[in-house]
C-alpha cells in the first residue's frame, strides 16, 4: 500500500509538471484597454470626447409641460376651446473640433410636442408650414396636433453657417415670453446659407441667403367672394383654388370691362431672401441693425374652363384674343434695429430689449402676425374672431394686373428682472400696424361694382356677406372689415420660480388688443351679414377692436 500511494503521487506531480510546461508554451491573452469617456473642456461644461475621435460632443435636452386658458370670442364652427394642453420634447447635440481654420461645429435640434385645443397652444402656424399633423374625428380634428421639428440643423466653420438656424435679421425673438406673440420677427427655423466676419472688438457683420418660404403671406385673393356672382362657370374654376385671382381683360368704348379672366396669385420661389445684419457685443449688451429683400413673384393670367365675357370688338374672350399684362414681380424690403442693455446695476441677471421694425411687401419681417398666427391671409388663432383681420404682402389689382405692395411696422420693448436668485419675471409690450397700398381697397371693390349682383348693389342679392370689400360709396363698403388697415398691441407680464438650477415653473398673463386704424366695421361674430342687408339700412353690429386675455402655467426642465 506504502508503495502504491508513492506511486500515484508520483504521477500527479509529473502529470502537473507536464501541464505547467504546456501552459507556458501557450501565447498569452491580452486584455482589451478601457476607453474612458473623457471630459472635454475647451467648449465649456458637459461636453466630452466621442471615444475615439477628437471631436466634443454635448448632450442636451429640455421636457415641458404647459397649460393655457383663453375664452373664445364664439363657440360656432368648432370653435369654442377654453384651454389646452402640450407636452414637448426637445434633444440638442452639439459637435465640435478644433481644426487649422477654427471650431468646425454641427449642432441639431429636434422637438416632439403633443398638444390640444384652440386657441391657447394650438398653432395653425404650424400646420400650414407641416410641423404639425391634426388630429381626426369629430371632436378631434384640427384640436389635437402632433407636432415634430427639425428645428436646427446646421454646420458652422470659418464664418460659414449652413443648414436650418434662426434667421439672422431676428434679434429680440420672444426671448422672455411664454406665448410668444408680442410684434417683432421670430423665424427661429429657416434654411439658409450666410457668412458672418468678426470685425473685431465686438463687432460682426453677417450676409444671409435665406429661403423665402418662411417669410411669405399669401396675395390677397378675392375669390371666395366672386365664385358665387359670375355663374356656375366661376363657380367650378374658383373651386379648384382660392389662389385665382379675378382681372379685367377687356373693355368696352366706355371704359366699362366687358370680359373677366384669373390671374395665378400662387408665389413662386425664384430668388431668396436676402438678409444683412451688422451686430455689436459687448459686456453691457448688444446692438444690432439688419435688413432683407423678399420677392413676390406670382404667376400668369391663365383659364381654366374659358374667358368669361367678350373683348372690346365684340369677340367672345379666348386665350388668344384676351390680352393682359402680365403680373410684374416686385421686390419688398424691410430694416430693423435692435438694442439689448444688461442691467446688473439693478440685479444680476437683469436685462432690457427695445426693438423697432418697417417692412413694404414683407409683413412677417415686422411680425404683427405672431399671436394671431402666420402663412395665412386670415389667421384663426384668435377663435370666433369679430373680423378678419388681413395679413397680406400685397393685392393684385384686378385692372392693371399689377401687384400692390402692403407697409407695415412694429415696436416691441422687453425687461427681465431677478428678484431673487430662484425667483424672475418679465414685462413686455408691442403695437403694430398693418396698411394696404393706396387705392388697393378701393381697386378690389370697384371691380366687383362691374360684376351684377357682386355687392348688393341689387336689393334682392345675397351673392356677397363679408368675403368682398363691397362697391366703393356703399355702406356694406364702409363697414366691410376685409383690406381693413389694422393695428396690433398687446401686453403681458410672467413670474418663475426656479426651486433648483436648470427647473422652471412660471405663469403667465397677457393682453390683445386688434382694431381698425380708422372706422368701425361689422362684427360677423354676432351676425354674417350680406351686402344686400347692410345697403338696405337695415340695423347692424359693428366694432373697432377686438380684446382678448390669456393665462399659461409652465412646468420646465433643461438639462
Amino acid at each position: 500500500m506504502k508503495l502504491l500511494k508513492s506511486s500515484l503521487l508520483g504521477s500527479a506531480a509529473a502529470l502537473a509538471a507536464v501541464g505547467a510546461a504546456h501552459a507556458a508554451d501557450l501565447p498569452v491573452k491580452k486584455a482589451v484597454p478601457i476607453e474612458f469617456v473623457r471630459v472635454c473642456s475647451a467648449y465649456g461644461a458637459g461636453f466630452f470626447y466621442i471615444p475615439g475621435t477628437d471631436t466634443c460632443l454635448r448632450l442636451s435636452g429640455r421636457a415641458r409641460f404647459e397649460y393655457g386658458y383663453q375664452a373664445p370670442l364664439g363657440r360656432g364652427q368648432g370653435n369654442g376651446d377654453y384651454s389646452g394642453t402640450r407636452g414637448l420634447a426637445r434633444i440638442n447635440l452639439d459637435a465640435r473640433t478644433q481644426t487649422g481654420y477654427g471650431t468646425l461645429r454641427a449642432f441639431i435640434r429636434i422637438e416632439a410636442a403633443s398638444r390640444t385645443g384652440i386657441p391657447t397652444v394650438h398653432s395653425g402656424t404650424q400646420i400650414r408650414i407641416g410641423n404639425a399633423f391634426p388630429g381626426t374625428g369629430i371632436d378631434q380634428f384640427g384640436r389635437v396636433e402632433q407636432y415634430f421639428n427639425t428645428d436646427k440643423a446646421f454646420v458652422q466653420f470659418a464664418g460659414l453657417t449652413a443648414g436650418r438656424a434662426s434667421s439672422f435679421f431676428d434679434f429680440y425673438a420672444h426671448d422672455f415670453e411664454f406665448v410668444a406673440g408680442t410684434s417683432g420677427s421670430d423665424v427661429y427655423s429657416t434654411n439658409l446659407l450666410a457668412y458672418t466676419a468678426t470685425v473685431g472688438n465686438g463687432l460682426s457683420a453677417t450676409i444671409s441667403m435665406e429661403d423665402p418660404s418662411f417669410r411669405r403671406s399669401p396675395i390677397y385673393s378675392p375669390t371666395s367672394a366672386l365664385a358665387a356672382t359670375v355663374g356656375s362657370t366661376s363657380t367650378a374654376i374658383f373651386g379648384q383654388s382660392n389662389s385665382l385671382i379675378p382681372v379685367v381683360l377687356g373693355v368696352n368704348a366706355a371704359g366699362v370691362p366687358t370680359g373677366f379672366g384669373f390671374t395665378d396669385g400662387i408665389q413662386r420661389n425664384r430668388m431668396p431672401d436676402f438678409v444683412g445684419a451688422l451686430r455689436y457685443d459687448q459686456p453691457w449688451g448688444s446692438a444690432q441693425i439688419s435688413a432683407a429683400v423678399h420677392e413676390l413673384n406670382t404667376g400668369n393670367v391663365i383659364s381654366q374652363g374659358g374667358f368669361l365675357g367678350v373683348n372690346s370688338a365684340g369677340a367672345a374672350l379666348t386665350a388668344v384674343n384676351a390680352v393682359a399684362p402680365r403680373t410684374q414681380s416686385e421686390y419688398g424690403w424691410a430694416v430693423q434695429g435692435g438694442l439689448k442693455v444688461n442691467a446688473p446695476f439693478i440685479a444680476p441677471g437683469d436685462a432690457f430689449y427695445l426693438q423697432g421694425a418697417y417692412a413694404e411687401g414683407a409683413q412677417m419681417y415686422t411680425g404683427n402676425g405672431s399671436y394671431n398666427g402666420s402663412y395665412a391671409i386670415n389667421p384663426t388663432s384668435i377663435q370666433g374672431a369679430s373680423f378678419n383681420q388681413n395679413f397680406s404682402d400685397a393685392t393684385i389689382n384686378p385692372f392693371t394686373n399689377q401687384l400692390q405692395l402692403s407697409t407695415s411696422f412694429s415696436v416691441v420693448g422687453s425687461f427681465l428682472h431677478y428678484w431673487a436668485p430662484e425667483w424672475r419675471s418679465a414685462v413686455f409690450a408691442s403695437y403694430g400696424e398693418n396698411t394696404f397700398g393706396a387705392g388697393a381697397r378701393a381697386a378690389q371693390g370697384a371691380y366687383f361694382g362691374f360684376v351684377p349682383g357682386a355687392t348688393g348693389a341689387n336689393p334682392g342679392s345675397t351673392a356677397i356677406s363679408t368675403l368682398g370689400v363691397g362697391t366703393p360709396g356703399t355702406r356694406f363698403y364702409a363697414l366691410n372689415g376685409n383690406l381693413r388697415d389694422t393695428y396690433m398691441l398687446y401686453a403681458g407680464a410672467n413670474l418663475i420660480w426656479s426651486p433648483v438650477k436648470d427647473l422652471d415653473i412660471g405663469v403667465e398673463g397677457i393682453y390683445a388688443q386688434y382694431g381698425v386704424q380708422n372706422g368701425r366695421v361689422l362684427d360677423t361674430q354676432k351676425f354674417n351679414y350680406s351686402a344686400a342687408y347692410v345697403n338696405a339700412g337695415n340695423p347692424v353690429k359693428t366694432i373697432s377692436s377686438t380684446d382678448v386675455f390669456q393665462a399659461r402655467f409652465r412646468v420646465q426642465r433643461d438639462f
